[in-house]
């Protein structure tokens, strides 16, 4: 899984690392747990600058941020739910969560962007509920910005330790390690697609007790 990665950096430098980065975040074919750390490991090599990783890590997925910002921003969130309602089982979300995260997201939206920015999958998705709620432009930026590079930061120079320690014997634990990623991710999500349920549905009742 990693030697394209590899193979893709050697040849592009910083411009593959933005780029995967920037693909990660706007349509996720591997992960960020992947290419940061296989990015650092060049770094350690000698071959990449640390910090021009990190800045360029950090940019690619900062252009993915906004792409999904502005798409959503464009579109609303109420012409967003009748895609929930006919995808959001294999999304694993439901209109309630939704709602849910709408009403947090008015009181705490700064702080959610940048938490978010440092987990995994939560962080390329918290774009579109920001745009959604049209969260303040500047705001968005500065706290996404942050939190992305943290988590870049920190994924970096989990790749440069081990190239440090591991010179010589590095193949031997990027490629294990980068397909033990991906297999846990598949997992954790066919884990929550095979026992998510949606929230039941309020009755007629209720709704008027509402």
């Amino acid at each position: 899984m990693s030697d394209w990665i590899v193979d893709l950096i050697n040849r592009t430098g910083y411009l593959g690392v933005a780029f995967l980065m920037f693909l990660e975040t706007v349509f996720p074919p591997i992960p960020s747990e992947v290419i940061m750390p296989v990015a650092g490991v060049q770094a350690a090599q000698g071959t990449l600058n640390l910090w021009g990783v990190i800045a360029s890590g950090t940019g690619g997925a900062m252009l993915g941020n906004m792409f999904w910002y502005f798409a959503a921003r464009s579109v609303g969130i109420a012409r967003f739910k009748p895609f929930i309602d006919r995808w959001g089982r294999w999304l694993t979300i439901d209109w309630h969560e939704i709602e849910r995260a709408q009403k947090l997201f008015g009181h705490y939206g700064s702080a959610f962007v940048f938490i978010a920015r440092m987990l995994p999958t939560v962080r390329s998705l918290i774009s579109i509920p920001a745009g959604f709620l049209k969260l303040r432009l500047s705001s968005f930026i500065i706290w996404s910005t942050l939190g992305t590079a943290i988590w870049t930061g920190a994924l970096t120079g989990a790749g440069w330790w081990l190239g440090q320690r591991f010179e010589n014997r590095i193949d031997d634990f990027v490629g294990p390690i980068s397909n033990a990623v991906i297999a846990l991710i598949l997992a954790s999500y066919l884990w929550r697609l095979i026992f998510w349920r949606p929230a039941p549905k309020e009755s007629a009742t209720d709704q008027a007790r509402g």
